[in-house]
């Protein structure tokens, strides 16, 4: 993707600052694979029943948008006072802010990507019983997934729908609003759970 967009820079190395920039289709050509390769182990290996697979797959997708909201709020908003930790949540999301229509910083580079999905797969593992765990895995990273594109689509497509106008409104309330408001971006679910949805705009 030629990239005309004039980036904030953020590395002086030109290696690490290219490995900022992703282009948006990355993450569907890097998951995919292992999405199939963990259904195959569910259907195949583990030979999960479609109960089975539909409530795990379900449950993927639930933690997977408690986790989506719970980073967001918690981290990537996260009330920084060292130099460091500064440094850290600019990296991760305060260089969105600022300039939220970079259309090569809107999904998660693969190498950060690959050390937390690594790590969440190991963390996942010590509470999901083994027979379970690869397709909640899977349905945990398609959801992510649904993550990166809807967030994508939000800045750069006019989601014409009655859903993604609702969608694209709401997060641009989230940059353009102020106050601790709308957290979730795929959906408002845990913003209504946990209060922060933000006051009801007059009509």
């Amino acid at each position: 993707m030629a990239r005309n967009h004039q980036s904030i820079r953020v590395f002086d190395n030109s290696i690490l600052e290219a490995l900022t920039h992703v282009h948006p289709i990355t993450p569907l050509l890097m998951w995919s694979p292992i999405v199939i390769y963990l259904t195959y182990l569910a259907l195949f290996v583990q030979q999960l029943s479609l109960l089975a697979m539909i409530s795990w797959a379900f449950i993927g997708v639930i933690v997977w948008t408690l986790m989506e909201y719970v980073v967001h709020r918690y981290a990537f908003h996260f009330p920084a006072k060292s130099k460091l930790t500064k440094r850290f949540v600019f990296l991760f999301h305060g260089i969105h802010h600022d300039e939220p229509n970079d259309p090569t910083r809107l999904v998660m580079p693969p190498v950060p990507g690959l050390l937390i999905m690594g790590l969440l797969y190991t963390l996942f593992q010590m509470i999901i019983p083994g027979q379970y765990i690869n397709i909640f895995m899977a349905s945990f990273i398609i959801s992510y997934l649904a993550y990166d594109y809807i967030h994508y689509a939000t800045h750069h497509f006019p989601m014409t729908s009655k859903v993604g106008r609702y969608l694209k409104k709401y997060h641009l309330q989230h940059h353009y609003t102020d106050g601790p408001y709308k957290y979730g971006v795929s959906n408002p679910l845990w913003d209504y759970v946990f209060n922060t949805v933000g006051p009801k705009k007059g009509r």
